[in-house]
């Protein structure tokens, strides 16, 4: 029997728990600072373990009795994470979305001879996963498009927006340079810009904007052109940019009456509050991935799409089971002995083995998280 520990209990942690545990060959444990958050996760086939992730020692004894990670810890402290899992020779499930570089670790997992799996969400995630397999189809890459949204399914104004995760981390997306390709090269541009209208089946019009998510499909992949948007309902963009152009986004401190403070923490904290999905609410994952290239001298795209809702029999949102269930699947594939290269990978490498891809596919899919393909021939 494997013995599974899933660092980190929040939105996204206890969902990937709870659907590890119900495998009888897995015995799974998950471990958090936050004793609200343990007692919150109401199953007795979850260990549930209190202890302080970002203190070394304390993790590194934690980490001695598993055969297998998943880091799902916030983003701040997801890299070192990662890195103390590595030195203590476990394999790891990698869904922290920190800045920094994951390749950085590649020469110590090699040393250590484990198996990392990084981003493996569901953007970044799947839709690497999705556009490596699609690029593998073909002889030559032209575009790749992501456009990429979590919403509520009830629009409340002003923001017609709720956040699974924590307000800082959404709005640092907002901050953060946008990198895509554009003729065969890295460019950067302002995030919230460049506002297209896609329509979507059950929802309607949605705008996209620039964002920072391409991650490591920007090195990966050999595409002429590539970007991943975000994905709002419409008008959103511009209310944010609102804010970000007056300074409310800046990370310096100010002095307010002999108080020195962060207009992004006023700010985040002010926006939590319009901004948090309650516990019952609906949300909605919608996703599209499209990658266009050339076959034995033709031209094809591949279309995937995406749309997923709250499941209310299981309290579980869409964000945290799309994203959860898809670093599951992942760990089963490590578990059950399909996956079994070392060193650093992320999931567009994955997407290079069909095998790989129709396991998460089928697992996700049993879950009632479906991707639908078109291939078609392009003009």
């Amino acid at each position: 029997m494997k013995k599974i520990l899933v660092l980190g209990c929040g939105l996204v942690g206890g969902p990937i728990a709870l659907d590890l545990a119900k495998d009888n060959d897995l015995k799974v444990s998950v471990a958090d600072i936050n004793k609200n958050a343990l007692d919150r996760l109401n199953d007795e086939r979850v260990k549930k373990i209190q202890a302080n992730l970002a203190e070394e020692n304390e993790l590194s004894a934690l980490l001695a009795d598993f055969d297998l990670i998943v880091n799902a810890v916030p983003g701040f402290m997801g890299y070192e994470t990662l890195r103390r899992c590595i030195q203590a020779g476990k394999d790891v499930v990698d869904i922290a979305f920190y800045p920094e570089d994951v390749f950085g670790l590649s020469k110590l997992a090699r040393q250590k001879d484990v198996r990392v799996i990084a981003d493996m969400g569901v953007a970044p995630g799947i839709s690497n996963l999705l556009t490596g397999y699609a690029a593998s189809k073909m002889d030559s890459v032209e575009n790749v498009e992501i456009y990429v949204g979590g919403l509520p399914k009830i629009r409340q104004l002003p923001w017609e927006y709720k956040a699974v995760f924590s307000p800082v981390d959404v709005l640092e997306e907002y901050t953060r340079p946008a990198r895509l390709v554009e003729n065969g090269k890295i460019v950067t541009k302002s995030p919230l810009t460049e506002i297209e209208h896609l329509e979507f089946d059950g929802i309607g019009t949605l705008e996209a904007f620039n964002s920072d998510g391409l991650r490591s499909l920007l090195f990966t992949i050999r595409a002429k052109n590539m970007k991943e948007k975000t994905l709002r309902y419409p008008g959103y963009a511009n209310k944010v940019k609102l804010l970000a152009d007056n300074g409310f986004f800046e990370k310096e401190k100010i002095d307010i009456n002999g108080q020195k403070v962060s207009p992004l923490e006023v700010t985040a904290r002010l926006l939590f509050r319009q901004w948090k999905l309650e516990k019952e609410e609906a949300d909605i994952t919608v996703m599209r991935i499209i990658v266009e290239g050339e076959k034995d001298g033709k031209n094809i795209r591949y279309q995937y799409d995406l749309h997923d809702e709250y499941d209310p029999a299981s309290g579980i949102h869409s964000m945290a089971r799309t994203t959860g269930y898809s670093a599951a699947m992942a760990v089963r594939l490590m578990a059950e002995g399909h996956f079994r290269e070392t060193g650093i990978t992320v999931p567009e490498m994955l997407g290079k083995n069909e095998n790989h891809v129709l396991f998460i596919l089928e697992g996700l899919k049993d879950r009632n998280i479906i991707y639908r393909e078109k291939v078609v021939a392009v003009n």
